[in-house]
């Protein structure tokens, strides 16, 4: 199909396309041409709270949190929280509808400290009475994708600091709420991005920020990870929900990991924002193959018509010029990486492994003793007096554990947080722009403005202004 063709087909189920990306409500896109649909997704909303960039609070001793969805994910994070320690956090309840993991993370914290936590668990919505207490703080959550944004938003309105695994939101709309639902309550609503704190990440930042790089032109990010076998599991995933939305969905479903370190590399948000993207797909041929392998009782045995193709590429551009290359793969024999290059006038980076060149130091990659001068001179203040605590407690080699340990650390002391909502919504909403892209033919689509405007003030990272 051509993309003429391609663009008719679309433009016959309009309506469909706007409410599987969710854009913004009110209007009505059933006889909307393409250009229309391009410019609803990017439109500004208005606003009815206070910008929260830069948030602070109170200093919170112990902060008191909650964890909603006690599967993979969360159930890492209550025994990171555990090892974070009770004398700057508490766990004061935990939720996950099976009865069963809700029971698993209590023993463990009983063994590993004695903390008792409230337990809830058995029905659909008892989240939200774990929302309700007063006896929270903060509520992270590591439920399937869908979920995220309605128990953000719940949590908040019911005063509570929100801190959300990734993607944060689906669509364009959820993306809003998240924003807006902030704004409103005056509430933190951070990304759980851990990648951001990981040593490679946490360096090249620091060098980013010292003009070792000099001025930034552009990056590759990714994340490609061979999940063949978790997608199809029928007890890895609650539901195999993950599974799911690779049936319905094609586009970059999984963006953040490789784009979110790249976007504080560039500062966006902070001086630079996501203009506009491309996207296209390959054809889906992994995930149909693999469903002929699975145990004949799987709901998926042989299923055919996979949507999300085995290799997602989008192209974003920046106000600033800067161009980023982002691709997703989860369904070839892979080596897992996240690429994780950068390039600037005078040096370039690419992870896995990780190399370095500098100008005016030959044309190869830096040779072992000056890769290592250069890893021990910009290692990162938070990397270099967590290290311990991070090799003792694990968590993607100790990521995780920094993540956890700094955002309870500055919410301790009372200092911004160092990813706010608008990189929550600018770095999720790729997913949404991504599918709509891909369905009109791979044309641009801009970013909306989560900031409306303020992008252009230059401002700090919390992890480099307060480490």
């Amino acid at each position: 199909m051509n993309n003429n063709q391609q663009r008719r087909s679309f433009l016959k189920n309009a309506a469909a396309l706007a409410t599987l990306v969710g854009l913004p409500a009110g209007r009505s896109y059933a006889k909307s041409d393409a250009q229309d649909l391009v410019e609803a997704a990017s439109q500004t909303l208005p606003s009815f709270g206070k910008p929260v960039f830069g948030l602070r609070v109170l200093p919170i001793k112990q902060v008191r949190v909650a964890v909603i969805g006690l599967g993979n994910r969360g159930e890492e994070h209550v025994r990171l929280l555990n090892a974070v320690g009770t004398d700057k956090c508490k766990i004061t309840a935990i939720c996950d509808v099976r009865d069963e993991f809700a029971q698993k993370s209590l023993k463990m914290l009983k063994e590993n400290g004695g903390q008792k936590p409230a337990v809830y668990s058995g029905k659909l919505d008892a989240w939200k009475e774990l929302c309700k207490r007063d006896d929270v703080d903060l509520v992270t959550i590591a439920t399937p994708w869908e979920d995220h944004v309605p128990q953000a938003v719940f949590a908040m309105q019911q005063g509570k600091h929100v801190a959300l695994e990734v993607p944060c939101a689906l669509t364009f709309e959820e993306c809003w709420q998240l924003v807006n639902t902030a704004e409103e309550t005056q509430r933190n609503c951070m990304i759980l991005e851990n990648v951001c704190y990981g040593d490679e990440e946490l360096w090249l930042l620091n060098m980013a920020e010292s003009g070792v790089f000099g001025t930034l032109t552009y990056a590759e990010c990714a994340y490609i990870h061979d999940l063949r076998e978790l997608l199809f599991s029928k007890s890895y995933y609650y539901n195999m929900w993950r599974l799911r939305h690779n049936e319905a969905r094609d586009g970059n479903l999984y963006p953040t990991h490789g784009l979110g370190p790249v976007a504080q590399y560039m500062g966006i948000d902070r001086g630079d924002r996501f203009d506009y993207l491309v996207s296209m797909s390959s054809v889906q041929a992994g995930l149909d193959e693999f469903a002929s392998t699975v145990e004949p009782d799987n709901e998926f045995f042989n299923r055919k018509g996979f949507k999300h193709g085995d290799m997602n590429n989008t192209l974003i551009k920046t106000a600033r010029g800067r161009t980023i290359l982002l691709q997703h793969d989860v369904t070839t024999g892979r080596p897992y990486s996240r690429i994780n290059s950068l390039a600037g006038t005078k040096a370039f980076h690419k992870g896995y492994p990780s190399q370095m060149s500098i100008s005016g130091q030959g044309h190869g990659f830096l040779k072992p003793e000056q890769y290592k001068e250069y890893k021990e001179r910009y290692a990162h203040p938070l990397w270099k007096k967590l290290e311990p605590l991070a090799e003792k407690n694990g968590g993607h080699g100790g990521m995780d554990f920094v993540m956890l340990w700094r955002m309870i650390d500055c919410l301790n002391r009372g200092v911004e947080l160092d990813m706010d909502v608008y990189d929550a919504a600018a770095w999720s909403v790729v997913t949404p722009a991504s599918e709509l892209s891909i369905q009109m033919g791979s044309v641009p689509v801009k970013f909306p403005d989560f900031t409306r405007g303020y992008w252009k003030n230059e401002r700090k990272l919390g992890v480099m202004a307060n480490p």
